[in-house]
């Protein structure tokens, strides 16, 4: 079928019917663009892997990882082809990881794909289009890594390169006994919240010590007592790339929101990371490390965008600026004397010198441009003024023509000049380097690049400093040992280290490539002509028209337009065997009147790109004056014009309107606008112009005779332009005295309009002719006498607009204008019983309940100054309730019921409510001013008893409510089973702003369902709020005003009971927490626990607490928060969580802050080292859980329509409000077992 799409012909002919649309070409899918000037390439993004393709380039520029992994062969990974063969154990991630940095290296495109390598990592369309965390994926990438090169040579690859070691120490004061702990890392964590930069946070984390005394001392082993003692932590063991992740992202607890922190935040691009190591006998150089790459995020802590700052080691790209590559006969970074070079004297006498002739003055100043990269406007103007004036200035060295159009140096200035320019042609140039644009010789200068996704651009190294603060800084740091050092074969050679595979691959794939560009090259140099034969037309009526059929007037030509017009020429002469005589070629156009010829086509030895002749264009082929022994007008001053002439038809005078008349007419463009009258044969008249453009406008505008004689392009007439001829003896207008346009045939139109009044008529519909300046009520009463109803109903009825679901819409008012009410022509319209509003009414929708289907609607009708509750008063009496306890609520924009309408003496004109709004009768009080209604749940962490039962059964048969929610939260009693947090609804509190939370305590135990419930005081009662039917936001202190709370007034709050009474601080996090159970898989019922954390928000902070509310060592216990949304447990790690006493009173809250965001009610799971060695913290259920998700996200994938019908029905019956974000997903790389 497409066989012959590329093949080298040129002049292909084919006589396709022409004249319903253009002939659409084929095109083949374009190949990927080659590299740009930088010779590196991009990464495309899948919608959401701006965070992957940032992390594998910088990979791909550590040449001793990329070489590491090319060094790991088909024997040991395995080969694509097998992947699918059931016993092959084959390594697919780094096989793609391979590829793709071959593809980068050496394939000839602008960005190379990652869906390969995605693919690999099991994700899916979703993943793709989800964004992650950088960091995130650093360690899920790794570790997958590791798991995948288990078995091969390269089973150490990762440990080799990134592992690093902490150790943690604590020296006793008494004894100088010393306990240390080794721990190990793959990157640094570091702080950014009120910190200067990253030797700042490193001073902090390894020279800093943490000193135990007072009541805070330490309990050493060997004095067997409670002793002072000095904690700290040093960096042992340094990998040879240092990986630095910032912790940005931060929580505030007043705000309850999280933030990102853009504070100034430095750091070197070289690092001594000698202070911040222990003492050993290395070299000093063994410290030093060079900053490689910068991971740069722009946004804020739900989304955002990233890419990333990269040093070319190995030279591997073109390290050039556009502005340099666009001027290369200068770098002026090179410029050894700026003050030669400010003053243009010398540069403009070196130019003469090169000349030694007279040249134009332009063409010195395009010279000096080329030679400095700067205009003489931009750079001397100001200084020196003109260039003709500086040389006019300086005649004693430079002779201008008669003219001064052309310049020359004199004799003797040039004897001067030459002596000069001897002198300093060390200074000028030197400067200028030579004319190929090629790689900049500055080897020593360290080649930067920011690689933004497919786009690559160079950067100098000072730009880095750019991103230290601000929504968009610097989110992770990569640094190498500077003593490593690459081979001298591997500068600036791509093919360095690529086994043999790959080579051939990618050289194969090259040629491929080159093979595509071509064939799409030469298609994309070929165009189609239509070939209009001047024979087979003639002129009639203004413009050309075929004789016959457009199938023997048209041929469609396919050329090459690269070819000259010569060449087109002669193709057509030789395709046109009957021609005879001259053949001239013109670009003609199709109008509205037919062809019209505008430019005849001249110079044969031009391509058809020069003569700019587009794809599809018409060519007319004549002899270049006459068609048919007609003389043919060309050009665009002539085009025929098809414009609407519209009159009057004075044939009916019985008829009290008269008939407009509309008629096409082609006139020329260059025509006097009074050939009008002479084609209508009408001796005298008055010709109007719609300014609007159309006669469906208002105005219109009377030509005055002395413009008569102005053509039709002069007065802004087009293809479609309406005129309006008016005899002069005719006394008939169709314009009123404001010359508003009244009946023109093309302004009529219809409106329907069906009988709903409920009496029978033969007619169920009408159509009525209208326009948009007429009367809704001229309307309604032509509607009354055509569908032949009573005329009583005159003075009782109105039009509604029906919707397109068949929804009676507020009535129009019979005042209103259709374009004031806004109806379009051709809309349907109902006429129904009853007045309608007037200017000072409004017209309103009621229904009872949240739950409105469409169509159920009441509807009233009440003046805009009654008050909101004389309003529920009518709509109660009207929909038959009984009762007080109902309020009014508006339905907001996506049809819910919005915030109810609490000042009852308010006007509906006060409140902005307008005709057409909808309000519901939502039953229940409102609360007096400065009251809230607050409903109560009972909230139990512990499983349910029997009592609880006995109790929920009772409350759902009398409660109005009588619902219970059940929601997974933390791991809950003993045994395999965990429990469910359950809230139970016991019912309403009406209660002041200004009351304190103890107060609230107090009147929620008054509640019936609270008396069998056993509560000995308020103060044995926790509150919460409850946000997605869980415990929210804890309400801490007793005394303090709701108000200050900032509640809300759609508010709600569970109580829970507690043991005894407790006085929580501002800076205590309540904590949930669980002891494993060695072999079960499975925890202890939780425990409170309070963690203060003024004494520091860090891990080691929280180990210590942990520590001593079980009495373990705390190097015996290991830590994980639980995150029940994704049923995963994360260990919290303490090395890098140190702090010195002098800077206790900073706020550290590490914890509180990526990637743990520890609260109030989080669970915290705890594990004994001394009789558990684990290191899973999961339990059955959240294997159970995971699963579930597994299926979940799998059944979506299978059927997004299925998907869709279960949203729509949650959103209409779920009682969850909408949450403000999606839920975070977990980053997971699935990788097969090689061990």
């Amino acid at each position: 079928m497409f066989g012959d799409l590329f093949e080298e012909e040129y002049s292909t002919v084919s006589n396709n019917q022409y004249g319903k649309g253009k002939k659409l070409k084929t095109k083949a899918l374009e190949p990927p663009a080659p590299r740009e000037f930088t010779n590196l390439s991009g990464i495309r993004n899948q919608g959401g892997t701006c965070y992957l393709n940032s992390l594998l380039q910088t990979l791909h520029f550590t040449p001793e990882f990329r070489e590491a992994l090319f060094s790991l062969g088909p024997e040991e990974l395995g080969l694509f082809e097998d992947k699918d063969k059931p016993d092959a154990k084959v390594r697919i991630i780094p096989l793609q990881l391979q590829r793709l940095f071959a593809q980068l290296l050496l394939l000839d495109q602008e960005a190379a794909s990652t869906t390969d390598l995605t693919d690999s990592f099991g994700w899916t369309s979703n993943e793709e289009m989800r964004q992650h965390d950088v960091q995130e994926l650093n360690r899920i990438l790794f570790s997958a890594l590791e798991t995948s090169l288990v078995g091969t040579s390269g089973h150490d690859l990762i440990n080799r390169l990134y592992h690093g070691t902490i150790v943690n120490q604590i020296v006793c004061k008494e004894c100088k006994n010393v306990s240390e702990r080794q721990e190990d890392f793959l990157d640094l964590t570091v702080a950014v919240k009120n910190v200067s930069g990253l030797e700042d946070a490193l001073w902090n984390m390894y020279v800093e010590e943490e000193v135990f005394d007072c009541d805070n001392l330490y309990h050493c082993g060997t004095c067997d007592r409670l002793v002072k003692a000095a904690k700290s932590a040093k960096l042992r063991k340094l990998p040879p790339f240092l990986t630095v992740s910032l912790l940005r992202f931060n929580f505030d607890f007043v705000k309850c929101e999280r933030y990102k922190e853009t504070s100034c935040y430095t750091f070197p691009l070289r690092i001594n990371l000698k202070p911040f190591c222990e003492q050993s006998e290395l070299d000093d150089l063994e410290y030093i490390y060079d900053l490689f790459s910068v991971i740069i995020h722009k946004g804020g802590c739900y989304g955002g965008h990233y890419h990333v700052y990269i040093k070319d080691v190995d030279h591997l790209g073109n390290w050039q600026f556009q502005e340099e590559k666009s001027k290369p006969d200068v770098n002026l970074k090179d410029l050894q004397s700026e003050e030669e070079i400010d003053h243009p004297l010398m540069i403009l006498k070196a130019i003469l010198l090169e000349e030694n002739n007279l040249i134009p003055v332009d063409q010195l100043g395009q010279k000096l441009l080329k030679k400095i990269g700067i205009s003489w406007n931009k750079k001397y103007r100001k200084q020196h003024g003109p260039l003709r004036k500086f040389l006019r200035l300086h005649s004693q060295i430079f002779l201008l023509s008669s003219d001064e159009s052309a310049v020359r140096l004199l004799k003797n200035g040039s004897l001067q000049a030459e002596s000069d320019f001897q002198r300093n042609d060390q200074q000028i140039f030197k400067m200028l380097p030579p004319e190929s644009p090629g790689l900049n010789n500055s080897i020593s200068c360290p080649h930067w690049f920011d690689i933004n996704d497919s786009k690559v651009q160079p950067i100098r190294e000072k730009d880095i400093e750019q991103q230290f603060q601000g929504k968009e800084s610097a989110y992770m740091l990569f640094y190498r040992k500077s003593q490593l050092q690459r081979p001298p074969e591997a500068r600036a050679n791509p093919r360095y280290g690529v086994p043999c595979h790959l080579l051939n691959e990618m050289d194969a794939a090259n040629i491929e490539l080159q093979t595509k560009r071509a064939e799409c090259d030469s298609a994309n140099n070929t165009f189609e002509l239509h070939l209009h034969l001047g024979p087979q037309y003639h002129f009639f009526n203004g413009a050309l028209h075929p004789v016959v059929s457009q199938t023997e007037s048209v041929w469609d030509l396919t050329f090459d337009k690269r070819k000259t017009l010569g060449d087109l020429r002669q193709s057509i002469f030789q395709l046109l065997e009957f021609w005879e005589g001259d053949m001239v070629l013109s670009v003609a156009k199709l109008v509205p009147a037919g062809l019209h010829v505008y430019q005849t086509l001249g110079g044969d030895e031009l391509t058809l790109c020069e003569t700019e002749i587009a794809d599809g264009e018409d060519i007319f082929v004549w002899n270049g004056v006459e068609v048919g022994g007609v003389h043919i007008q060309t050009g665009i001053d002539c085009e025929p014009l098809l414009l609407n002439v519209l009159h009057l038809d004075t044939s009916n005078e019985g008829e009290k309107c008269c008939q407009v008349i509309e008629s096409p007419h082609v006139f020329p463009a260059n025509a006097e606008v009074g050939t009008v009258l002479t084609a209508l044969a009408i001796p005298a008249g008055v010709i109007f112009i719609n300014s609007a453009g159309c006669p469906g406008g208002e105005d219109w505008a009377a030509i005055p005779k002395e413009d008569m004689r102005k053509t039709f392009r002069e007065q802004g007439l087009r293809n479609g332009s309406s005129i309006l001829i008016q005899d002069s003896h005719d006394d008939n207008s169709v314009l009123t005295k404001e010359e508003k346009w009244v009946t023109s045939m093309n302004e009529i139109d219809w409106l329907h309009v069906k009988n709903l009044c409920q009496l029978e008529s033969e007619e169920k519909q009408v159509k009525i002719s209208a326009t948009v300046n007429t009367m809704v009520f001229d309307i309604r009463i032509k509607a009354i006498k055509e569908l032949k109803l009573m005329k009583e109903l005159a003075d009782n009825s109105c039009l509604r607009p029906i919707d397109r679901n068949g929804k009676l819409l507020c009535p129009v008012p019979d005042s209103y204008t259709l374009k004031e009410a806004e109806l379009k022509m051709g809309s349907s319209l109902g006429l129904c019983l009853g007045k309608a509003p007037s200017s000072s009414q409004l017209f309103l929708f009621f229904a009872m309940g949240s739950d409105v289907q469409p169509g159920t609607e009441m509807e009233i009708i009440v003046e805009e100054t009654i008050s909101v509750r004389d309003c529920l008063k009518l709509m109660l009496k009207k929909s038959g309730l009984q009762g007080d306890a109902w309020h009014l609520r508006k339905m907001d924009w996506c049809y819910e019921a919005g915030e109810p309408l609490c000042e009852e003496d308010a006007t509906l004109k006060e409140l902005l409510i307008c005709s057409g709004d909808t309000l519901l009768l939502i039953e229940g009080q409102l609360p007096p001013p400065g009251f809230l209604k607050v409903p109560i749940w009972w909230y139990q962490l512990q499983g349910p008893s029997g009592h609880w039962e006995s109790h929920q059964d009772q409350t759902n048969c009398t409660s109005s409510r009588g619902r219970v929610w059940r929601a997974a939260s933390s791991q809950g009693a003993s045994g395999n089973e965990p429990a469910q947090v359950s809230l139970l609804y016991l019912g309403d509190i009406e209660i002041s702003e200004d009351a304190t939370l103890a107060e609230l305590k107090s009147q929620a135990m008054t509640l019936p369902p609270f008396l069998e419930l056993g509560v000995p005081s308020p103060a044995h009662l926790r509150a919460w709020t409850v946000e997605r039917k869980r415990p929210g936001r804890l309400l801490r202190t007793d005394r303090q005003p709701l108000r200050e709370y900032k509640l809300g007034r759609r508010i709600e709050i569970c109580l829970e009971p507690l043991q005894k009474g407790e006085n929580l601080g501002p800076q205590d996090v309540l904590l949930r927490t669980q002891v494993r159970i060695p072999g079960e898989r499975t925890y202890t019922p939780a425990l409170d626990l309070v963690w203060n954390v003024a004494q520091g928000g860090t891990a080691g902070s929280l180990r210590q607490r942990v520590a001593d509310f079980y009495c373990l060592p705390v190097e015996k216990i290991e830590i994980a928060k639980y995150f029940p949304e994704k049923f995963e447990w994360l260990p919290i790690s303490s090395w890098n969580q140190q702090i010195t006493k002098r800077k206790k009173k900073k706020k550290q809250d590490y914890l509180q802050g990526a990637p743990y965001y520890l609260k109030d009610g989080d669970t915290v799971g705890v594990k004994n080292l001394l009789i558990d060695d684990d290191d899973d913290f999961s339990t059955i259920r959240d294997d159970i859980g995971k699963e579930k998700q597994k299926r979940r996200a799998l059944g979506r994938r299978k059927s997004q329509e299925t998907l869709h019908e279960q949203s729509s029905y949650i959103l209409s019956s779920a009682e969850t409000p909408a949450q403000p974000r999606a839920p975070e997903t977990s980053l997971s790389i699935h990788v097969g077992s090689f061990r």
